[in-house]
């Protein structure tokens, strides 16, 4: 369980003290080994203002809006902050850490679709957005892009050429898994999209968040409840929900693993993490609420085990992907999927959504598309 660990050294009073995701974490012990530095993260999310916290980690950016302001301006602070926050204040008091404090962020702003009337057009008005975004992250100094932002399913086709190439450029991926207050959740794009790890966000016992998207798509997890960060609210500090900053904490760990392994590829970084994970605490292989389990960049630093052939693909999704490379989840030395997530079992999303559809047929175009995704995704073979 992630609550398991102590909380951080030091007086009650810190604010580090306040940040159970890196006392659960143990932070301060991976510090020692990594801090992320050398390590950049192109956070793609709605601006990242120059805080206090992240004074020296911020990059030169780029922004992709053409000047649309949406609702939530300035989000990817607290995204950014979650990764890379120094613990210094205004005026160098004590403030919030990010898990890899050493890490460099390089701020990609793009729209969260708030602006746009309907669903359809905010799934349009991101994508526009982050395909380029990608784009613009794969040719740079990045190794990690995080990704905050998440459309309706279906813009998957617009972004997949996208993230290929930025898989192809050595990057690692990682995208919000989605939040919702519906009892369908499915994942959002573009976690959704082969190749990019979604990330569903974990409480303090490990079990995903109920608004947490919930499918096949969800790689892994990582704290994402009442997480304490700098932010760019006037008061300085947030305390923030969901995939949005699960997900950054998740990008931050392989930030910190990365830095101490700068010799890995991108495949072997996600090899190791996936091996690492804390798993379903059912016992499974994985499962569709919290993928492969919660991120353990402790373990994964401490005893990471074999990372693995550098050019292949470590998990099945690229590998049924009509098209995908040898060496890249197919062909020789690919990774051969072992057992289906549920044992045999339908996935949790389809079972949900088959619950749902009890009040009318019509969901069924909710549960067919899920269970043909159950029966396609398959578990990692572990080494």
């Amino acid at each position: 369980m992630l609550i398991g660990a102590s909380a951080t050294t030091g007086s009650a009073a810190t604010v580090l003290s306040q940040q159970w995701h890196l006392g659960a974490m143990q932070a301060e012990a991976m510090w020692r080994t990594s801090t992320g530095e050398g390590v950049t993260v192109a956070v793609v999310d709605t601006g990242v203002r120059e805080v206090p916290e992240l004074a020296g980690q911020l990059l030169e950016g780029k922004d992709f809006t053409d000047g649309v302001m949406g609702k939530h301006d300035g989000a990817g602070t607290t995204a950014a902050a979650v990764i890379a926050g120094t613990g210094k204040g205004a005026g160098s008091k004590e403030s919030a850490y990010g898990l890899a404090p050493g890490a460099k962020i390089l701020p990609l702003k793009v729209s969260d679709g708030s602006e746009a009337p309907d669903s359809l057009e905010r799934s349009m008005a991101i994508t526009s957005d982050v395909m380029p975004a990608i784009r613009y992250a794969a040719d740079s100094e990045a190794k990690i892009i995080s990704i905050s932002v998440a459309a309706s399913p279906g813009a998957d086709g617009a972004l997949g050429d996208a993230v290929e190439y930025a898989l192809s450029k050595g990057k690692l991926v990682f995208a919000a898994a989605g939040d919702s207050d519906i009892v369908a959740r499915p994942v959002k794009s573009p976690a959704a999209i082969p190749g990019v790890i979604g990330v569903a966000a974990a409480g303090m016992d490990a079990t995903a968040l109920k608004s947490s998207a919930v499918g096949p798509e969800v790689t892994l997890s990582a704290p994402g409840k009442n997480l304490l960060s700098a932010c760019a609210e006037p008061e300085g500090l947030c305390t923030s929900s969901g995939t949005a900053v699960a997900t950054a904490v998740a990008a931050a760990s392989a930030a910190l693993i990365w830095a101490k392994h700068p010799d890995w590829t991108n495949y072997q970084v996600l090899r190791v993490m996936v091996n690492t994970a804390g798993g379903p605490t059912s016992g499974a292989v994985r499962n569709n609420y919290v993928g492969y389990g919660v991120v353990r960049p402790r373990i994964a630093l401490k005893t990471p085990g074999d990372p693995g052939p550098a050019d292949t693909y470590p998990l099945p999704d690229l590998a049924e992907t009509p098209g995908a490379q040898p060496g890249v989840g197919s062909g020789a030395g690919a990774t051969t999927p072992a057992a289906t997530a549920e044992t045999g079992h339908r996935g949790t999303a389809f079972l949900v959504s088959l619950g749902v559809c009890a009040i009318g047929l019509v969901c069924l175009a909710v549960a067919v598309p899920l269970l043909i995704a159950d029966q396609r995704r398959t578990s990692l073979s572990r080494p």
